[in-house]
């Protein structure tokens, strides 16, 4: 059962237009002329001689224009093959030359001779068709009367029926007349297949094409082809190459139904669809639906590569012929955009897949090529990178000449075109005195000269050196400006190092006396760049984390900030380490819910039993309130300090690489001692300590 004859779905574009062709029935030739003419065919075939161009003897018929329409020539009903119509316009061309004036030499007209300007004009025409691999020649004998003579005027047309050709086909038609007295008409024309036809019903080889349906499908497009099982047929998928012959891209022998699956990756507007039933002298169909498709276009473009070829040519690479135009630019080394220039490249499409010449004397590697079309530049590349090196420091120069030899020459920058010697604030403007003479002198060179103008490149390396001269002495000199600046705030800079430094003071609270003797010491040290935490300030943190839990916490953050922690050694603190010491199990718990020196013990001693105290831990006692030998041995293992006599070393190592200068040292050593003296004394005097240990600091913070 016979398959319907083709459909290109409306997915991808608007269905073909079909032609409805009148009918001429028996397979005879035939000639019809315009009225008032007279023609005939003659029988047969004739020589296609055209002959040489020959001057005319007065009025001569010519073909001024050739028409073509498609007909069917049918044997039968359904048998059918498609024919060419063909229409040949006829004009008069010359006239006759006014005759001597024959009494002037003594003779008389002969009444019996007509005047030739009354007679009718005759002429043999030719018709010479071209469809491979048929060639044929006919002659047209075409006679107009004297009345419709008038020289230059159109005089009628004449009808040939018709050449039969392939559909498909591309078929060439020429005409001429014998003789010939001018250039012969000709015309060429790609005659429509089965799908443009309204021919299935006609034609016999249209009634058995495969079915195509073509539709998108997300980002895939597929070809469905509804044919019987038994019927086999060929498909190929190509490239239809304006600029040369079509390029295959894939082709298959299959037997149908099929579906063929394409991304639409793969879509540019050339590629065009072949199919065609597997049997001799079967009609191929081809159809190109993805011409208007704008993913097509994208597809192409990316696709397409613009390739630079040594010595002077470049060749754009692409699967289909780009509607685009090429130009040559200059791009300068500290970027913006690539400015046109002259001479431009021809204004035309570019020819793709051949390799092209540039219109240069010499390369350079600022001179690029822009391929774009009317709506954005596609494509640049800058010439022969590889083989010149990366984009010059260079000033292109621009010489026009105009008919009187006039020359002027401006400098191309991204404001334009500057002329040398004006007085604008740019770079050109700036040298352009030395520039004119590097150009005299040889130092530019010539990349492009024609009697418009020239193009002349000239480096820049030696201006560039010397502004760069500049910039490092303006460098240098704020180099040492900023040394003398970072010498003078050397010691800010330490102050500011040390400021960042935490003191974890631990004490054991033997009575009111000793606690607001440590609250001094402690107010005392926030007065340098310190940061101190001691148990007198956080008494709610205490009482809500515990002892231990708050000891761990502070001891945690200083030992990561870098700090270190002071043991406040007194009489009950060296007792109790000497009960931990003894026997460390039956050790006594806090004596109060405040007390974090008793709680601190189980983390402190195994740092230093474990040889881990060194850097982490300082020790501390004060005059008068503890002999120097009572400290236990196990804590010397790091410094141990007595105060306030040995105050300047204390604060040195409390305040770690950082520390002050050594006058500035003793200044803060004296200000510490100062204030430590009326707590130290009030040691010493019972009767002065019955008070609540007013001014220990803050309930709640660390001071800074």
């Amino acid at each position: 059962m016979p398959v319907p004859w083709f459909l290109l779905s409306l997915a991808l574009g608007r269905n073909p237009v079909v032609l409805s062709l009148e009918r001429v029935v028996g397979p005879q030739d035939a000639a019809r002329c315009s009225p008032g003419l007279s023609c005939h065919l003659w029988d047969g075939d004739v020589l296609c001689l055209p002959g040489g161009i020959v001057s005319a003897p007065g009025p001569v018929l010519v073909p001024t224009l050739l028409q073509t329409e498609l007909v069917l020539r049918c044997h039968k009903e359904t048998d059918c093959d498609l024919c060419v119509r063909v229409a040949v316009h006829l004009a008069v061309h010359g006239s006759w030359e006014e005759p001597a004036d024959e009494e002037e030499f003594g003779r008389t007209p002969d009444p019996g001779l007509e005047d030739p300007r009354n007679a009718s004009l005759q002429a043999h025409v030719v018709l010479s068709f071209q469809a491979y691999p048929t060639a044929r020649c006919v002659l047209l004998e075409v006679q107009v009367p004297a009345a419709l003579v008038q020289p230059g005027q159109s005089v009628g047309s004449i009808v040939f029926d018709c050449f039969e050709a392939a559909l498909g086909a591309e078929v060439r038609i020429w005409s001429y007349t014998q003789p010939r007295y001018q250039k012969e008409l000709n015309l060429t024309q790609q005659l429509p297949d089965c799908r443009g036809l309204d021919v299935q019903d006609s034609i016999q080889r249209c009634s058995a094409l495969p079915w195509l349906n073509v539709s998108a499908d997300g980002d895939h497009v597929r070809l469905v082809l509804d044919v019987s099982e038994e019927q086999r047929f060929g498909l190929s998928l190509y490239w239809n190459q304006t600029q040369g012959p079509a390029k295959p891209w894939w082709h298959r022998n299959l037997t149908g139904p099929q579906t063929i699956t394409l991304n639409h990756t793969d879509l540019v507007p050339c590629l065009c669809i072949q199919v065609w039933p597997l049997e001799p002298d079967s009609v191929r169909t081809s159809i190109c639906p993805f011409r208007e498709d704008p993913r097509a276009h994208r597809n192409l473009w990316r696709a397409a590569r613009l390739q630079l070829l040594p010595p002077q040519g470049w060749r754009l690479d692409a699967p289909c012929s780009l509607p685009a135009e090429a130009t040559l630019c200059w791009q300068a080394q500290d970027g913006g955009p690539c400015q046109p220039l002259v001479p431009p490249l021809p204004r035309a499409n570019v020819t793709v897949n051949k390799a092209l010449k540039f219109p240069l004397l010499k390369g350079h590697p600022n001179v690029c090529i822009q391929v774009s079309t009317w709506e954005k530049l596609q494509l640049q590349e800058c010439l022969w990178t590889d083989s010149l090196g990366p984009l010059k420091d260079d000033m292109l120069l621009v010489e026009t000449r105009d008919s009187q030899d006039n020359r002027s020459l401006c400098a191309l920058e991204p404001s334009g075109c500057t002329p040398l010697l004006s007085r604008a604030s740019t770079r050109a403007a700036r040298l352009g005195e030395q520039l004119l003479q590097d150009l005299q002198s040889g130092q530019c060179l010539q990349l492009w000269d024609d009697d418009l103008g020239a193009l002349w490149a000239c480096p820049m390396d030696k201006y560039t050196h010397q502004r760069w001269a500049l910039v490092w002495l303006a460098c240098l000199l704020f180099a040492a400006v900023l040394f003398l600046l970072l010498l003078v705030k050397k010691d800010h800079v330490k102050a500011a190092a040390a400021r960042s430094r935490t003191a974890l003071l631990l004490y054991s609270p033997d009575d009111a006396g000793f606690e607001r003797l440590v609250g001094a010491l402690a107010s005392a040290l926030c007065q340098l760049p310190l940061r101190v935490a001691v148990d007198l300030w956080s008494r709610r943190e205490l009482s809500a984390q515990g002892p231990l839990a708050w000891f761990h916490a502070q001891r945690r953050q200083t030992l990561q900030e870098g700090g270190v922690v002071v043991l406040l050694f007194s009489p009950g603190a060296v007792a109790m380490c000497h009960e931990w010491l003894q026997d460390a199990a039956s050790a006594p718990g806090a004596h109060g819910p405040h007390d974090a020196f008793t709680a601190s013990l189980s983390c402190v001693l195994p740092d230093f039993l474990q040889g881990r105290a060194p850097g982490r831990y300082i020790g501390a006692y004060f005059d008068r309130l503890l002999p120097p030998d009572a400290v236990p041995a196990l804590f010397r293992s790091v410094p141990v300090f007595s105060l306030p006599s040995q105050l300047p070393d204390f604060l040195r190592t409390l305040q770690g690489p950082g520390a002050l200068r050594s006058r500035r040292l003793a200044e803060r050593a004296d200000q510490v001692s100062r204030a430590l003296q009326p707590a130290l004394d009030s040691c010493f005097w019972p009767q002065e300590t019955a008070g609540t240990g007013s001014g220990m600091g803050p309930e709640a913070g660390d001071r800074t």
